[in-house]
């Protein structure tokens, strides 16, 4: 197997991020479930812009959150994700570029606008999102650039690309490309109502070997085995995949393999701000820790520390050199 030029190569749906600190009155009274993702059209999209307050806004999406945090972690990164050729797509492409990220997708010439994602914070730190795809929805299998993966020693995905139906083409290519080079994939659940729509497709992703390692939080695993059971949960996803991370929030995580179980506490942090990007920060740690061969345990550590980073501010992104923040803590960089 050759040497890679890239640690990891994520693959996502490029989207734009649009936060804003609200109350639960605000998700009642516009019909949103608290902590969940709902996909909207452009018209819904249009409705809660206008009813929302004062916004931060940034380049966002799941699996582009976690390259960037591996970029911030001292990792070579590729990202694979659509936008249109608009204002708010070169805004993305610039701030995902200057991250440190080799962004590799053409945007597109006509379709939809670029993605957004409506992003409501409560006080107790909770996101709820409301995801306008777009662009996003239009990646194909022609996106994906078979030398770049073939060159990725760990290709990421995430399980939002299971709506669109061309992006689910995209995802499985990059995939084969990925184990016929020799390579490993990682496929993030993202969220117990997408494991819902996809539970029976995920579950044959695992078993027949299409990805490698599975990321999930405690909500999505129970979604996954339709069970309460953590424990049960658990020994069903070390039957069903070679790798297996949970996150269980301030329990910290479980990393589940054939070795057996390895819990890893949570980092401690002074103030809960904002959750949106805790499991995409953690899974970008816990991939640089794979990357570097740290063992299970300190991937674990360096994932909480990104994550605890991340959720003690408005925002996704990591706002210090999460490797400084891994040397200053003793941790493998």
């Amino acid at each position: 197997m050759t040497s890679a030029k890239y640690d990891v190569l994520a693959i996502g749906n490029a989207i734009f991020d649009v936060l804003v600190q609200t109350d639960d009155a605000f998700l009642a009274a516009h019909q949103m479930n608290k902590g969940g993702m709902a996909l909207i059209d452009e018209a819904r999209a249009k409705a809660i812009y206008d009813a929302m307050g004062p916004a931060t806004e940034m380049s966002g999406g799941s699996a582009a959150n976690t390259v960037v945090g591996l970029a911030s972690l001292g990792a070579s990164v590729a990202y694979v994700g659509k936008v249109k050729d608009d204002q708010i797509g070169a805004l993305y492409t610039h701030d995902i570029r200057s991250a440190g990220v080799s962004y590799l997708t053409k945007p597109a010439a006509a379709g939809p606008a670029t993605g957004c994602s409506y992003i409501l914070v409560t006080p107790d730190g909770e996101r709820t999102m409301n995801t306008y795809l777009g662009a996003a929805q239009d990646l194909t299998p022609e996106d994906i650039d078979p030398a770049a993966i073939a060159a990725s020693q760990y290709v990421y995905l995430e399980g939002y690309l299971w709506d669109p139906a061309s992006a689910k083409e995209a995802f499985i290519k990059a995939s084969k490309i990925a184990h016929d080079a020799g390579r490993k994939v990682a496929l993030t659940l993202s969220d117990s109502f997408c494991v819902g729509r996809y539970r029976s497709e995920f579950l044959d992703l695992m078993r027949n070997g299409t990805v490698d390692i599975i990321f999930a939080n405690e909500s999505e695993l129970s979604s996954l085995y339709e069970t309460e059971d953590f424990d049960a949960a658990l020994g069903q996803l070390r039957n069903d995949t070679r790798l297996g991370i949970v996150t269980r929030s301030e329990k910290g995580c479980v990393v589940a393999s054939s070795d057996g179980v390895v819990a890893v506490p949570a980092h401690k942090i002074e103030k809960l701000v904002d959750t949106t990007g805790a499991g995409d920060l953690f899974a970008a740690g816990f991939l640089f820790g794979l990357v570097r061969n740290a063992g299970y345990e300190n991937a674990g550590k360096l994932g909480a520390l990104a994550a605890a980073e991340v959720i003690q501010h408005i925002g996704a992104r990591p706002q210090v050199s999460l490797k400084d923040l891994a040397q200053k803590h003793g941790l493998p960089v």
